[in-house]
């Protein structure tokens, strides 16, 4: 079925509220005269869903002219609105949208899963050192990620630190007396400068989150953080099985054969705390006399009667963006600690660590909300660090056993240095779940997913009720369920967005 869609498929119908511009670019004419551009090839399906679901986020115009006129902010208004090839439905706002607004900005905008994002890191082993040792490494790393093995531990000092000052402020409070568990896998230049957008967002105050630093009293193992979370989020052990621009992939460490390192989760529980923060203090500022929005997004003014309350959702979401880089850092750590006891000691180098939820404001009061997007900064972006010479790395997983992509950025004004976050779903997942199950064997034949389910284990596969939720769930993330991964990475490439510069091919996916 996964393959039957690559060979000869007819180019994908599109909606006729799209007007397309040439190959690589789309936009959708509005009411509001709003410019949104979509940049997707023509072979990159579109959903009509997502379409519905943008028109409906315009709204949000009338929605700031009225808020701005009762609170002072003449200025208040959507600017412009960039949309990326995996663009598709999400909760109220699509996903792989990348808002600008002016005078106010929207917490829905990023979501409950604040600072998602993608660590990348290369190994020092290769393909065939690897390749021999996945049937002990799958035992591994779910004992690692499901069976309590990670044990990361995490004193309240630590903790605060994390959520205050990002991953440096983490690694600057110290590690346990005894370093056990995954802090054993702990190397040099973990937290480098410039090897991660947003190191640190630093935040004044940690005291939404008081539960959870204090959690345990002194230092204990935690429970939340090295989690990989649910839905499309992984850890996965991939590697390096092509090179498309040889001189970047030297500089970036990369190697043909080389095993690299993915995660890609966000701030868990806590993005969803920070979000809803967000709603109830915009909720809170809210004019009097000015009817809340039908299409239920709720902005809020930058400035005015309502810092007070932004000043409380910006502390919330700076705790949350913090603890998402940490995250990705354990489960970093957990598939290092995993490689290590089965393959041998190893060396372990971040590539980058990219965010897909997050907002950025500028001093002239331009916020830019990417959902499901990524950065992707050219030479004036990254000058001054270590791609400076060559642009942002962006990093573009495929779907589950699909390969993924790094590029670099070219800074595009067209889409706002922003990038697409992944394939795209093209199938919703409660119609995906609706998959025959010759579909997924014959799937399972040919890859491995690490869930907490072994689904070989005699004793489970005796509980067909067990089987039949764990296939179901596995079925929402499967291949079919994604566009192809080719003609999304084409149209960064030929819309000047992104260049390719090595593809990763998957040996193992962690799933929650």
């Amino acid at each position: 079925m996964a393959n039957s869609r690559r060979r000869g498929a007819a180019a994908p119908q599109q909606d006729p509220r799209l007007v397309r511009i040439d190959d690589n670019w789309l936009r959708l004419p509005n009411r509001w005269g709003i410019p949104v551009d979509l940049c997707a090839g023509v072979d990159v399906p579109i959903e009509s869903g997502a379409v519905d679901e943008i028109l409906t986020l315009l709204e949000t115009a009338d929605t700031l002219e009225r808020l701005g006129a009762a609170a002072g902010h003449a200025d208040a208004a959507i600017s412009r609105v960039v949309l990326t090839p995996d663009f598709h439905k999400g909760a109220s706002i699509p996903i792989g949208t990348v808002l600008q607004t002016r005078g106010a900005l929207v917490p829905q905008a990023v979501g409950n899963d604040v600072n998602c994002g993608m660590r990348l890191e290369t190994t020092s082993l290769t393909v065939e050192q690897v390749h021999p040792r996945l049937d002990a490494l799958e035992r591994r790393l779910r004992h690692l990620f499901f069976e309590g093995g990670r044990r990361v531990a995490l004193s309240g000092l630590q903790r605060e630190a994390l959520l205050r000052d990002g991953l440096p402020g983490l690694l600057g409070a110290g590690t346990p007396r005894t370093a056990d568990g995954v802090w054993a896998a702990l190397q040099p230049g973990d937290a480098l400068p410039g090897r991660i957008h947003g190191a640190r967002y630093p935040v004044g105050t940690a005291d939404a989150f008081r539960d959870w630093i204090h959690s345990a009293g002194g230092t204990s193992y935690d429970s939340i953080i090295g989690s990989v979370g649910g839905g499309n989020h992984f850890a996965e052990l991939q590697y390096v099985s092509a090179v498309h621009d040889r001189q970047a992939a030297y500089a970036w460490g990369f190697v043909p054969g080389q095993v690299v390192l993915m995660a890609h989760s966000g701030s868990l529980s806590l993005g969803h705390q920070a979000n809803a923060t967000g709603l109830d203090q915009a909720r809170a500022a809210w004019p009097g006399g000015v009817p809340l929005p039908a299409n239920r997004i709720l902005p809020m003014a930058l400035g005015g009667r309502s810092e007070p309350m932004l000043r409380r959702y910006l502390d919330a979401f700076g705790n949350a963006a913090n603890f998402a880089v940490g995250n990705r850092f354990f489960l970093a750590l957990m598939m290092r600690a995993g490689l290590a006891a089965e393959c041998g000691d190893l060396a372990a180098d971040l590539v980058y660590d990219a965010p897909h939820n997050l907002l950025w404001q500028d001093d002239d009061g331009y916020v830019v909300h990417r959902k499901g997007a990524t950065p992707a900064g050219g030479y004036a972006e990254t000058e001054g660090g270590p791609y400076a010479m060559w642009g942002e790395p962006v990093i573009v997983p495929g779907s589950m056993g699909a390969p993924s992509y790094v590029l670099r950025g070219r800074g595009s004004s067209r889409t706002l240095a922003s990038a697409c976050h992944g394939a795209g779903r093209r199938v919703r997942r409660g119609a995906a779940a609706g998959a025959s199950d010759a579909d997924l064997d014959a799937f399972l034949r040919e890859f491995r997913v690490v869930t907490p389910l072994d689904h070989r284990d005699p004793a489970v596969t005796r509980r067909s009720d067990v089987m039949a939720a764990w296939r179901r769930d596995l079925k929402q993330e499967a291949p079919w369920v994604y566009k192809d991964i080719g003609p999304v990475v084409s149209s960064l490439r030929r819309a000047g967005v992104a260049d390719p510069v090595v593809e990763l091919r998957p040996l193992l996916t962690v799933k929650g």
